[in-house]
């Protein structure tokens, strides 16, 4: 494989895993297991049956998990140091066999790449979950799952060309999130004056 090549899939992978990392083991593991790719690297061993098993049995519970209102933003949040951490380590396994120096570049990104992912998957379930509705939060679990697969699919097919995705992603997320940062600043600011600057559990005893 081209270095392109490499680091395209390999940053695809740390991309998704963000949103659903389960998913994503999976989805590499049977690639390469079934002879459809050649994962680069040490990512060769995510075709072990132990792994794949592991990882299927954990996007069920995510399945169920992401579905349930609440639930899932403690899902997201409990992921938060396992998702960011495991995107960095996909990126380091799929650049094993490259110069140390890349190796490191690509570790950063990767962890970063599924930082971004994950902070806009949890930010958006937390503000669907202020709908009395459950039908919003099912509608965006089934979308991230089909989301997740089929990048994971893309990127090992089309390495090079998930990478001008990502590109396009980051551009967008670059945009939005100095919106979304004033606005949860807004909403902290309504509550400090709502309670007249007092901790919440204070005034609630009032």
């Amino acid at each position: 494989m081209s270095l392109i090549d490499i680091l395209g899939l390999t940053f695809g992978a740390a991309w998704t895993s963000g949103i659903n990392l389960y998913a994503t083991v999976a989805v590499l593991g049977l690639l390469q297991r079934y002879g459809w790719a050649q994962l680069p690297g040490g990512l060769e061993v995510l075709d072990n049956w132990w792994i794949i098993g592991t990882a299927l049995f954990l996007y069920s519970i995510e399945f169920i998990a992401d579905k349930i209102p609440y639930v899932d933003t403690i899902w997201d949040a409990a992921h938060t140091f396992i998702r960011v951490p495991a995107g960095a380590v996909l990126a380091l396994a799929g650049t094993a066999n490259l110069d140390p120096a890349v190796q490191t570049v690509a570790v950063l990104v990767g962890g970063g790449l599924a930082l971004s992912t994950h902070g806009t998957k949890a930010t958006v379930r937390a503000a669907a979950n202020t709908s009395p509705e459950p039908i919003t939060n099912w509608t965006l679990s089934i979308l991230e799952d089909i989301f997740a697969i089929g990048a994971t699919v893309f990127a090992v097919l089309h390495p090079a060309a998930i990478l001008v995705v990502i590109l396009i992603f980051l551009l967008i997320f670059a945009w939005v999130l100095p919106k979304v940062v004033r606005r949860v600043r807004r909403m902290v600011a309504t509550m400090r004056a709502f309670f007249g600057g007092r901790p919440l559990a204070e005034a609630s005893r009032q």
